[in-house]
């Protein structure tokens, strides 16, 4: 059974840094594509970060660009993300999502899309406020 399990979410400051954790299980990480989402209250979940676990190939939202990264620990099947100059807009949800990519050959932001993941995990709270 697959499965993600995010960790590393909590309260900070604005200007601060967090670093979630996503561990996945029960299916080849190879052939996946896993991404951050974000979900803040009253709002639409909307995509924050993916990548593309074969060649490490990453993707980014404007509002991540530059702030964010997202990496992978293969050996550990781990992804994370680093999230730095954390804004109170940042507020959210984040959860981790899975995707099959293998064979794809189009542009990784086709598929770094809610519609395109088939395994969540339950959710992280990132709070960011002074």
């Amino acid at each position: 059974e697959a499965q993600l399990v995010e960790s590393g979410g909590g309260w900070v400051q604005p200007g601060g840094s967090l670093r979630l954790s996503c561990v996945a299980s029960g299916f080849n990480f190879d052939d996946y594509i896993i991404g951050w989402f974000r979900q803040a209250p009253g709002k639409e979940r909307e995509r924050v970060s993916c990548i593309r676990i074969s060649d490490g190939s990453t993707e980014y939202t404007d509002f991540a660009a530059g702030r964010f990264t997202i990496s992978s620990d293969n050996g550990k099947n781990t992804v994370s993300l680093q999230m730095n100059s954390l804004k109170p807009e940042d507020t959210a949800d984040y959860y981790c999502a899975a995707g099959y990519i293998s064979g794809w050959f189009g542009t990784l932001s086709k598929r770094c899309a809610d519609y395109a993941m088939e395994n969540w995990g339950k959710g992280n709270l990132v709070t960011v406020s002074s």
